[in-house]
């Protein structure tokens, strides 16, 4: 079981990012370790029942995720304090509802209702890339790893790769330069929407409207070239 440090969070201390009230109950859900971190992730349980409402208590949520499938990123999930994290992917098939997780220009994750063809997708981040057993592997923002061939493997850290579900096969991919479409999740601009202007060193200049503005390049996403891959909250 645990103890309760290791199985709750205290509200105070809980990330800025959770949109949750900080002086009702003491405690709050501490998700599990997981492939993303607490700042860009919630537990499933909290989702389920704080934000979307399906259930009451922790007992219906249990009850939930026993009785009927719950899957985050085309898998099924029964674990409450599971972390889901950014760009990840909910669907509950029997309610035909589907969601992904974002980030807000107030730095709030958010819950974000998508249709049931886009569930079927995901953008990733390549933050990493070695070379495994005469191949390429490419580190996800999310955890997961991608096995290529090196003569696939022309992608670079920085870019995105739009990914099928639960398959990881590859569909689309939008490259870190100059004209693509950045998603900024962390910084002062968190939550805009720009072109790539210029890249320099750590830095990024991209275009929003009429205004330039400048970020580290650790915060910016790339979501397209001409239009979004993804639905964006409105």
């Amino acid at each position: 079981m645990g103890s309760k440090g290791e199985r709750h969070l205290s509200r105070i201390a809980m990330p800025k990012s959770w949109d949750f009230a900080r002086k009702t109950t003491k405690w709050i859900t501490r998700p599990l370790p997981g492939a993303h971190p607490m700042h860009f992730g919630l537990p499933l349980n909290l989702i389920l029942r704080d934000v979307l409402g399906f259930a009451k208590t922790a007992k219906e949520v249990k009850n939930i995720l026993n009785n009927q499938e719950v899957l985050v990123d085309g898998k099924r999930r029964k674990e409450p304090r599971l972390i889901i994290g950014l760009m990840d992917v909910l669907s509950i098939p029997k309610l035909h509802k589907s969601y992904r997780i974002m980030i807000n220009a107030h730095g709030n994750l958010v819950v974000h209702e998508i249709s049931d063809e886009e569930s079927k997708t995901k953008l990733c981040k390549i933050k990493g890339k070695s070379q495994v057993h005469g191949k390429i592997s490419l580190n996800l923002h999310d955890g997961r790893n991608i096995l290529l061939d090196k003569e696939n493997a022309n992608h670079k850290i920085g870019d995105s790769l739009l990914i099928e579900l639960p398959s990881q096969k590859i569909r689309d991919a939008v490259k870190f330069e100059k004209g693509s479409l950045i998603f900024l999740i962390a910084g002062k601009h968190k939550g805009d929407v720009g072109s790539i202007e210029e890249i320099k060193d750590d830095r990024v200049i991209y275009k929003k409207g009429n205004e330039t503005f400048e970020t580290a390049k650790e915060y910016a996403f790339a979501i397209g070239k001409n239009k979004p891959l993804i639905k964006l909250e409105k």
